[in-house]
């Protein structure tokens, strides 16, 4: 079992509230946790968040675009701690609790995504290069809900090192 995948377990026993998408989608929502993107078809460009309407890509802005899973596990290729809280619609923890973001480049499609770093992550423990996979994670909930968004935890094997 991935460490994504002991992850969604624990967030699931800890509330009895329904886990539903902070942001429709962008990840999948059962299974696996998986960003959710586009690939043209005539170009075979990867684009997050998908749009599906037009190609992103200049030379094939016509081409079609097929929605795709990404890969689950990347490359910290670089990150930041923020000690701010975000402007709306950004729903902070309250007090405020600074967060890290990391770039993280997928495994297949070598493009960089953002996500924040699983919180119970230690961000001291980072550096450029280390492995982690794409997990599900709460990132606010209100009396019915958790609100899930993607977030990347360090594989077990990397940690280790």
């Amino acid at each position: 079992m991935s460490n994504a995948e002991l992850q969604n377990k624990r967030d699931s026993k800890t509330s009895n509230k329904t886990q539903v998408a902070a942001i429709n989608g962008w990840m999948t929502t059962d299974g696996e946790a998986r960003l959710v993107g586009g690939r043209g078809a005539e170009t075979g460009s990867y684009f997050f968040p998908k749009n599906m309407a037009f190609s992103r890509n200049p030379s094939a802005p016509s081409e079609e675009i097929a929605e795709v899973h990404l890969s689950a596990r990347g490359r910290v290729w670089s990150w930041t701690t923020n000690h701010y809280q975000p402007p709306a619609p950004y729903m902070p923890a309250d007090p405020f609790v600074p967060y890290t973001v990391l770039a993280v480049e997928l495994d297949e499609e070598r493009m960089v995504v953002l996500g924040r770093l699983a919180p119970d992550c230690d961000p001291a423990t980072l550096t450029s290069g280390v492995e982690v996979e794409v997990e599900r994670g709460v990132l606010y909930e209100d009396d019915d809900n958790q609100y899930m968004v993607w977030q990347w935890r360090p594989v077990a094997t990397e940690v280790a090192r």
